[in-house]
């Protein structure tokens, strides 16, 4: 695996070909740099917030819980708004730009260093073929509200290209492909959840 410099960047961005890189909009050419591109903090938001339920449930709603969706409220801004990220709080959000990777290619979406230094941080692996802007799941560990710029360059995406070629929607069926906006967390979908489950039925029963 190697990460990829400007110059094999531009020439992804540029290729004529089906299975080329694609970044729009890229509102300025120099968001390409020695081995990663910014992109922009996008338009929509969820936002976490408390209810009388007093955790996320696996099955949704149900006594004593609430499902992922009724954990966040969604609100939005324009181009040069403000959002304000509050301390101890979790944020739903999208980059501004549309990605499609080759499929050979793979992600990382780390925040740039003049953010992190302020405490905001997220990791955010996109897989080979990724289709859809990149989720942001936003945090604020500092002990201070932090103001952010919607189409602000919040992020950087560092790309490595792998040995083999891998089809995105081959395996597993995806949970997350093709959003343009924030997606609350789909874990209740997660397969081996029902697999579990049933382990622990038979160990109630064997009981």
């Amino acid at each position: 695996m190697e990460i990829l410099d400007k110059n094999e960047i531009n020439a992804l961005l540029l290729a004529d070909e089906p299975n080329s890189l694609f970044i729009e909009p890229m509102l300025d050419s120099a968001q390409v740099g020695a081995v990663s591109v910014d992109l922009r903090l996008g338009y929509d938001f969820l936002v976490s917030i408390l209810s009388r339920k007093p955790f996320i449930g696996v099955d949704g709603d149900g006594e004593g819980a609430r499902g992922p969706e009724r954990h966040f409220q969604g609100t939005r801004r324009d181009l040069g708004e403000r959002f304000i990220l509050y301390p101890n709080q979790v944020v739903l959000a999208t980059t501004l730009e549309y990605i499609c990777l080759p499929s050979n290619v793979m992600g990382d979406v780390i925040v740039r260093s003049s953010y992190a230094r302020l405490g905001i941080h997220l990791n955010t692996m996109l897989q080979p073929g990724y289709r859809g802007c990149a989720s942001l799941e936003l945090a604020n560990h500092s002990n201070n509200p932090i103001e952010l710029v919607v189409g602000g360059r919040l992020v950087q995406l560092r790309t490595y290209r792998i040995s083999n070629d891998h089809g995105y929607l081959e395996g597993n069926p995806r949970k997350y492909y093709g959003d343009v906006r924030p997606t609350v967390s789909r874990f209740d979908r997660d397969p081996d959840l029902e697999a579990l489950a049933k382990i622990a039925a038979k160990g109630t029963l064997s009981n």
